[in-house]
């Protein structure tokens, strides 16, 4: 390992260090143009709810957990509530081989967490002690890859199902059926049926819960009433929608609220 460099926004690029590092603040709403780097990003917020956009779809990011971000992958943040990131580039000398070329969700363990967070306490003029080298070195062995389908949201070609999911990501609540969307974009229910499951590998009834759940996330990090998110989702009950966060989150929905008051 060549070494760290913490560095403030754009000076991380040219430097020789096998690891950079970022610290920065994201206000509500901050939404970054689309960009990529030259260099691998694990891209985490220990506070705050991140949205990561790229052409193929969008995950939205919960403090437990990161997006690994390819270099040369095209993509933008979007901060729900203020977002406190905490962000490494690796090298390409520094990526482990069997890192994936997409971006991919990543489990934040709390070794990780405090990892990143030593990591980025390094100074860049500072020399690399031999701890520093070892904590370094631990990072990317401490990446555990997210099983979590819900924080993965992939976004479609066709330009009928392309009007419908533009129209849900802007009303997640909308419980409109394949039929009544037929009917606005010219298509039957059928059709867009089979055009979900071809593009986007899930049908349209699975598109909506891990929308409704990605919704939910940055709502509960703001402390809001979980039976009030759940009624502006659509759900008729509480216990309707718990069911479907903890199948899809494998938590209840005021677990995952407790789990964001925990250092």
């Amino acid at each position: 390992m060549a070494g760290f460099a913490a560095s403030h926004p754009g000076e991380w690029e040219p430097s020789r260090a096998a690891i950079s590092g970022l610290a920065k603040t994201f206000a509500d709403g901050y939404r970054q143009a689309m960009h990529q780097h030259r260099r691998g990003q694990l891209i985490y917020a220990c506070r705050g709810v991140m949205e990561i956009i790229t052409a193929q779809g969008r995950w939205r990011v919960p403090p437990q957990r990161a997006i690994w971000m390819p270099a040369g992958v095209e993509h933008q943040l979007l901060a729900h509530g203020e977002v406190e990131l905490r962000s490494l580039y690796l090298a390409a000398d520094a990526v482990p081989a069997h890192f994936p070329s997409q971006p991919r969700a990543v489990t934040v363990t709390p070794l990780l967490r405090e990892l990143i967070l030593q990591a980025l306490a390094f100074t860049a003029d500072g020399p690399q002690d031999r701890r520093q080298h070892l904590l370094l070195a631990l990072i990317p062995e401490e990446v555990q890859w997210s099983a979590e389908q819900a924080l993965y949201l992939p976004q479609p070609e066709d330009a009928r199902l392309q009007r419908i999911c533009s129209a849900l990501l802007l009303h997640p609540g909308d419980a409109r059926s394949l039929t009544r969307w037929g009917a606005q974009v010219g298509a039957s229910s059928r059709t867009l049926a089979r055009l979900f499951q071809q593009e986007l590998g899930m049908s349209y009834r699975l598109w909506r819960q891990q929308l409704t759940v990605q919704a939910a996330l940055p709502r509960l990090a703001q402390g809001e009433q979980v039976s009030r998110i759940a009624s502006d989702l659509g759900y008729d009950t509480l216990g309707a929608f718990g069911a479907l966060f903890r199948r899809l989150m494998g938590v209840s929905p005021s677990e995952y609220a407790q789990s964001l008051q925990q250092p």
